[in-house]
């Protein structure tokens, strides 16, 4: 016992450097094992540790290596392997550098339209996995301010609760953005969203005047795959005027939301929070107003006839038309 004793006590004295201090601390569990005649139960209510794992670690124990007693790795012995192939990779690479806002479930849409079938949560792998090999870098953002300035409005016409969007064209839901992409630049941001189809019309002046919207009012009549029959705006002085005048000539109804309702010109905000995250932040431009409107208008197609949407099961505007279309010709 006194040679037992000898060895563990001085293979105890010789770990400081070698194994780490929970290492140490199991070694006294067996030196004082040894030394009160191999009593587990003693020693186990001694250091208040289970017998399971008591006969765990003298199982593992090698008296003369100390390592034996370090923790080992919980790290499976056969981890998965990566299923997706280097082509796979590229592909998802090269669109999420496109498209620097766009997740795994838009992009695996768009590789399904190349022929390359693999699930969202694969090209959610693939996305961290670029990630980690700092193959993604985040887009540089540019400093966008979509914060709207609210204006008050002494009198508004609600939508009356009985009109109803069925089709597209019923309602298109028109509100602006400022943006501001560089020091003393501002410009205004034109949105009109049909509720229905989610088609995305969009446009920018210098200025958020009355002018500007009628203007504007005569792009939606002409790219609108609709006719449009109601629009619905918040209380903003451009659509007073010569806005609502136009509206009047053409046949078509002006619905004023009431102030501070934002909510209920939903699908407009959300498209807008969209232009400004997915065109305006990552957009390669000198922001020349010209050049800025031709970029505008590419995106403004991208929106309508490429971009999935998960409003619509992550079909385009475009496809979401189409199957309208269908579905009103099946029941007539």
């Amino acid at each position: 016992m006194k040679t037992v004793k000898a060895v563990y006590g001085s293979r105890l004295a010789g770990l400081q450097e070698e194994v780490s201090k929970e290492a140490q601390n199991r070694v006294k569990w067996f030196d004082y094992y040894h030394s009160h005649e191999k009593n587990a139960r003693l020693t186990c209510r001694h250091f208040g540790i289970s017998p399971q794992t008591f006969y765990r670690w003298l199982k593992r124990y090698d008296p003369y290596r100390p390592k034996t007693l370090e923790t080992r790795s919980h790290r499976p012995k056969r981890v998965r392997q990566p299923t997706y192939t280097t082509a796979q990779i590229e592909a998802v690479c090269k669109l999420r550098e496109q498209y620097p806002r766009w997740g795994k479930n838009k992009i695996q849409v768009l590789l399904a339209r190349q022929g390359i079938h693999i699930s969202a949560s694969t090209v959610g792998r693939i996305l961290k996995h670029l990630k980690i090999h700092h193959r993604l870098p985040e887009a540089l953002t540019n400093p966008i301010s979509a914060k709207k300035r609210s204006r008050k409005r002494p009198y508004a016409i609600r939508k009356p609760s009985e009109y109803k969007a069925t089709l597209p064209g019923d309602i298109v839901e028109v509100d602006t953005v400022d943006v501001r992409p560089l020091p003393g630049i501002a410009y205004k941001h034109f949105t009109a969203c049909d509720v229905v189809s989610r088609w995305n019309v969009v446009e920018v002046y210098r200025q958020a005047t009355a002018s500007s919207a009628a203007r504007f009012l005569d792009e939606m009549a002409s790219r609108m795959p609709n006719p449009i029959k109601a629009i619905q705006v918040d209380g903003g002085s451009e659509f007073k005027s010569i806005f609502e005048a136009a509206c009047q000539n053409r046949g078509i109804k002006l619905f004023v939301l009431p102030p501070r309702s934002p909510k209920l010109n939903g699908a407009v905000e959300r498209a807008n929070r969209t232009h400004t995250e997915e065109f305006y932040e990552v957009t390669d431009s000198d922001f020349e107003l010209t050049g800025l409107r031709v970029k505008l208008l590419e995106w403004e197609n991208i929106c309508n006839t490429y971009r999935p949407h998960q409003a619509l099961d992550y079909l385009t505007p475009w496809e979401n038309l189409q199957r309208l279309q269908r579905k009103e010709v099946r029941c007539h």
